[in-house]
């Protein structure tokens, strides 16, 4: 969601793409760190965050759960004073805000430690609900989701891959997150419609799923 009040992304953070990372802590680069929402869930879970973001009230604000939080366009690459290298890199909803997200990458590549990981997650255009859009003629522009009106770039589940393998990384997990259609009218419990989900959305993630995620390290030459 978007904080009018101050016009800054806030949410929960995205828990199915941290959940992807080492249950080992240690030090970790948030790209396009917002006010720090996955920042907070990682500093609770031991990692030393360092943020990036381009609006100083996303800095003010993601100060508390970050080491240091630098202000950044990343179009333009990360800001030359960062230092060291870094065990994972977290690139949660930023790519698609890039005009060159190719040369973030192998900007990023540079960066990670030895053994270090790249985990990313992207808004999946070909979700089964834009794809009825489509078919209705229909491309309107929101505040928020899939054709957020700051994306400048469109992935699907297989471009996403594609994305990273074409940019130097090889991957080490894939999933998307998503669900079936009319989920509240089925007559399931709860538990029970959860495990229908997963199970459909890792047949069919390209179609069922409205985020990808990727978990990728620097390609063995």
């Amino acid at each position: 969601m978007i904080d009018d009040s101050r016009l800054i992304y806030k949410n929960e953070g995205n828990f199915e793409l941290l959940g992807m990372l080492s249950s080992s802590p240690g030090r970790i680069l948030d790209c396009g760190c917002g006010a720090g929402d996955n920042a907070r869930v990682l500093s609770d879970r031991g990692w030393c965050v360092t943020g990036i973001t381009i609006d100083p009230l996303e800095q003010e604000a993601a100060r508390q759960f970050c080491e240091a939080v630098y202000i950044a366009d990343l179009e333009k690459g990360l800001p030359p004073d960062i230092g060291g290298a870094f065990d994972a890199i977290l690139a949660s909803h930023i790519l698609e805000h890039l005009k060159k997200p190719e040369r973030l990458l192998r900007e990023l590549h540079q960066r990670l430690s030895p053994g270090g990981v790249l985990a990313v997650a992207l808004p999946n255009i070909a979700h089964y609900r834009q794809r009825i859009s489509r078919l209705r003629g229909q491309f309107f522009y929101t505040d928020t989701g899939q054709l957020d009106r700051t994306h400048l770039r469109f992935y699907t589940y297989r471009t996403a891959i594609q994305l990273l393998e074409q940019n130097g990384y090889e991957l080490v997990n894939a999933m998307a997150t998503g669900n079936l259609p009319l989920r509240k009218a089925r007559l399931v419990s709860r538990s029970m419609a959860d495990r229908l989900d997963k199970w459909a959305v890792r047949q069919r993630p390209n179609l069922l799923g409205y985020q990808c995620l990727l978990l990728a390290r620097p390609s063995r030459l």
